[in-house]
């Protein structure tokens, strides 16, 4: 049965610790599973364990301030995906799922990852994932019976914000070149249809395969355009610093563009400061506000640095965590419509680390209505968000945020 909004406090918590059927479900009563699938190995590798940081944050300010239904412990459950790997990210959301009995995904971070994990696993077990890294176009047309929703804006948006951010600047004329997957060809397709609609010019857009050792014959075929202006749309722990590398040590460019999977300081640590000085990054960001200011004082307190995407998982797994709390039962019964309850208005506003505040509002039978670290989570029909992207450039050896493109 799924609770209402209306159908909270002592009653669903007397439900959750009394209910005899419970003792089948994926968790036992006193913690349950939420799975968190992203990828440990691969292009971003050095990105991931910051993002998880970010979700198992919310989990400890939860914890910090009583718990889930009166008590209850939430476990996190990892699975590695390898990013651009679909057999592994379907073996791993098998296991969260079958074995480990998670009741909510939050991921996965690779658009590919996601989109296998949901098609074979996640959407056939009615299980609930909240990606906060997923930016392909395509997952908003997926047949996903309402079960996957992001944290984290389209590529569609972030396309047209970096083709916006070039032509400001006086860039009118780019090569690109972008991973091979369902990541780099939606955010490749969004920028050449914006910039070209604006009156840039792309001068080839060519895929590439991640892993290779060798990427001259396409950084060459590009840098004959005549572009001097590379846009790298891959991984900063993959082909894209290997792209860059090699695109410095060839001559061939040496003014880059990347977009949110290149925003690391790995790339910075593996190419060299110098030669990525006043390199151009687009990601999502955060607006200025309640939100974010509460979740940047959780993370400084836990002595954690900021990574892309930190917020937006901390987002997620909150989310999941208030919806259990307002349907008033740790399953995977009735997350969707819980999901979409507690993110929007009307209702009191709650932000990250509320957590107390949150479960006495629903004890009460008030609305409630999450605005995260990552702005406001109003879920589309397509599960989706808007968001806002913010320019980043490489300055003296840092990612340094401009601010937000308009």
């Amino acid at each position: 049965m799924i609770m209402t909004k209306n159908s909270k406090g002592l009653i669903a918590v007397a439900l959750v610790f009394c209910m005899s059927s419970f003792a089948q479900t994926a968790y036992s009563a006193d913690s349950v599973k939420v799975g968190f699938l992203a990828g440990f190995t691969g292009p971003i590798e050095t990105l991931t364990p910051g993002i998880e940081g970010g979700a198992k944050l919310a989990v400890s300010s939860i914890a910090s301030q009583g718990g889930l239904l009166g008590g209850m412990a939430i476990e996190v459950a990892s699975g590695d995906t390898a990013c651009v790997d679909a057999n592994q990210a379907t073996d791993s959301a098998d296991r969260l799922v079958n074995s480990d009995g998670v009741v909510a995904i939050v991921g996965a971070l690779c658009s590919g990852s996601t989109i296998a994990a949901a098609n074979n696993v996640a959407i056939p077990a009615g299980v609930v994932m909240v990606s906060p890294a997923s930016t392909s176009p395509t997952i908003s047309a997926m047949e996903d019976n309402d079960l996957v929703f992001r944290t984290v804006p389209s590529d569609s948006f972030q396309g047209e914000s970096l083709a916006k951010l070039l032509l400001s600047k006086g860039i009118n004329n780019i090569a690109v070149t972008y991973i091979n997957n369902d990541y780099g060809k939606g955010f490749a397709d969004a920028l050449s249809n914006s910039y070209t609609s604006m009156g840039g010019t792309v001068a080839a857009s060519e895929a590439h395969e991640d892993g290779k050792a060798d990427y001259r014959p396409e950084i060459g075929a590009l840098a004959a355009t005549g572009a001097e202006h590379l846009v790298v749309l891959g991984y900063a722990d993959g082909a894209g610093q290997t792209i860059i590398r090699q695109a410095i040590e060839s001559g061939d460019f040496s003014n880059f563009v990347g977009g949110d999977g290149m925003a690391s300081d790995s790339l910075i640590n593996g190419v060299g400061a110098d030669a990525l000085e006043g390199m151009i990054i687009t990601r999502p960001g955060s607006p200025a506000g309640a939100g974010i200011d509460q979740f940047t004082a959780l993370r400084e307190a836990a002595g954690m640095a900021e990574v892309v995407y930190d917020a937006q998982a901390f987002d997620a797994m909150f989310l999941l965590a208030l919806a259990m709390q307002q349907k008033g039962s740790a399953s995977a019964d009735g997350m969707p419509a819980a999901l979409r309850s507690v993110s929007s208005p009307p209702g009191m506003v709650i932000h990250p680390g509320d957590w107390a505040k949150a479960v006495n509002a629903l004890a009460e039978g008030q609305d409630i209505n999450y605005e995260g670290a990552g702005g406001s989570l109003d879920f589309d029909d397509n599960g989706d968000v808007a968001g806002l992207i913010v320019e980043i450039s490489v300055q003296d050896g840092q990612l340094v945020e401009i601010g937000e493109i308009k």
